[in-house]
């Protein structure tokens, strides 16, 4: 009798440990499911800084360029204003202010140029919004990289419930992949929020 009684409790045990290792395979899952979408939007996070970055960059690169020539330019008419009241030749005089009055007009267009969108002043606008972006797909890439750092964690702490069966570990994953959920969230909704609580504890700090 005695010995049925133990079967029944030994199995009852084993029944408990095999129900207690499909909740944690299922809290596993989930986090590697989470893992996975984090990663993913975290390389496509990166991707976009990177060609954010680039593109900011050839067009401040671009922007300098101009700057040079147009530079060249009002310096080269500069000169030959002063130039001209020196010519009493009407018809030199006449092209001479010609050529000044085209590299004005040159000088102009390329501080600003709406018709092109490439003058100082457009590439200027246009620059700082790309910078706005990278900056934007960068903060989206930290807080993916919080996310899956968390997911990652929580994985290893319930693996090693399964092996230690300490029930705790199971509930600190699941906390931290509430955490990595909430990175997640901050990722696709409000990248600046760390930036915000930085400055708001520092700001507390002063």
């Amino acid at each position: 009798m005695s010995d049925v009684h133990e079967h029944m409790e030994h199995a009852q045990h084993v029944e408990h440990a095999a129900n207690s290792n499909k909740k944690i395979a299922l809290v596993i899952a989930l986090l590697a499911l989470f893992l996975a979408f984090s990663e993913t939007l975290g390389k496509s996070a990166q991707t976009a800084a990177l060609s954010a970055n680039i593109e900011a960059s050839d067009l401040w690169a671009f922007f300098q360029a101009k700057t040079i020539r147009q530079t060249v330019l009002r310096t080269a008419a500069e000169f030959k204003t002063i130039e001209l009241a020196s010519i009493t030749d009407a018809a030199a005089k006449t092209a001479m202010q010609k050529q000044i009055d085209s590299w004005q007009k040159t000088v102009d267009r390329y501080e600003s140029d709406p018709s092109t969108n490439e003058g100082r002043k457009e590439l200027t606008t246009r620059a700082q919004a790309t910078e706005h972006r990278r900056d934007l797909s960068f903060a989206k890439y930290e807080n993916y990289e919080m996310a899956s750092a968390a997911f990652q964690i929580g994985i290893v702490l319930a693996s090693a419930s399964v092996i230690t069966g300490m029930m705790a570990l199971v509930w600190g994953a699941g906390g931290l992949g509430v955490i990595g959920l909430m990175f997640t969230g901050f990722g696709l909704f409000a990248p600046d929020m760390l930036e915000r609580l930085q400055h708001l504890f520092s700001a507390g700090g002063a």
